[in-house]
């Protein structure tokens, strides 16, 4: 199998933590990186327009922002605040020209999965309007089921797929996290759905280490673990999506590298095991 397109590794400003955006940026066009995706994190200090600004600066393409979402809630107020600020999120995303903002869509345990379900694709469906006058789309990424208790209820591409489909809106779509989905029966078959009805908005890469020591910040960079990722890169390719692979990273132990050798851990991952 072809290595990926050297032209569309794209860095998620997470994954090297300790730089400021700045840093990133620098680095990773020095580098040859030719996209970023930008955490909230990243442009709290300087705030949405300046950071587009400086971001305007580089020859690089925003990717995404991330992210939004959280959307269930057992209270009316909770699930109106978070409506307002998934629209200030979108705001920020157009601010720093990001065409996607990512969504981890929520959970509340004291409600069925089923309820938070409900109450994510009606919170998106809600903002369709507000984001299509921003010219942002809506990736829902599914979450591993690890996270179904507070983090998102939606836990599989298949109920990603489903939401798309009923709200059938060219401003949402789907975003393939390898981490969250490697397992998923029937991975390939769903995949190849979102190519078809043109709802595959992103695609995130990293590893799954055996056993992970932290189930949040001990990822892998890909060839560390066992998600088979030249084969699901292969049913992306097939279906249709031409964007950026987005290397999306939480590690402690790498996050306490330096950075700049991280970085060039990753570029060489990305060419030879992804």
């Amino acid at each position: 199998m072809q290595s990926p397109d050297p032209q569309k590794l794209c860095i998620h400003t997470i994954t090297t933590k300790g730089w400021s955006l700045e840093e990133a940026l620098d680095q990773y066009l020095a580098h040859g990186v030719k996209g970023i995706s930008v955490w909230q994190n990243a442009i709290e200090e300087m705030g949405a327009k300046k950071a587009g600004e400086l971001l305007a600066s580089y020859d690089i393409e925003v990717v995404s922002y991330v992210r939004g979402g959280f959307f269930p809630s057992s209270s009316k107020e909770k699930r109106e605040e978070a409506l307002a600020h998934n629209r200030q999120m979108i705001e920020d995303a157009a601010a720093i020209g990001a065409p996607l903002l990512v969504l981890v869509c929520g959970a509340e345990p004291q409600q069925s999965l089923e309820e938070s379900r409900a109450q994510i694709e009606a919170g998106i469906e809600q903002l369709l309007p507000f984001a299509r006058e921003h010219k942002v789309k809506l990736g829902i990424e599914p979450l591993h089921p690890m996270y179904a208790d507070t983090r998102s209820a939606i836990n599989t591409l298949k109920q990603g797929n489903d939401i798309a489909e009923r709200l059938e809106d060219e401003y949402v779509g789907v975003v393939v996290d390898v981490y969250h989905l490697w397992w998923e029966e029937n991975l390939k078959a769903e995949i190849l759905r979102a190519g078809q009805k043109d709802n595959l908005l992103a695609y995130h890469i990293c590893d799954w280490k055996y056993p992970p020591e932290d189930m949040l910040n001990d990822r892998g960079l890909m060839g560390d673990g066992c998600i088979p990722l030249a084969k699901i890169r292969s049913w992306v390719e097939e279906a249709g999506f031409t964007g950026f692979h987005e290397v999306e990273v939480f590690s402690h132990r790498y996050w306490a590298m330096d950075q700049e050798a991280y970085l060039k851990k990753i570029i060489d991952a990305y060419h030879t095991k992804s």
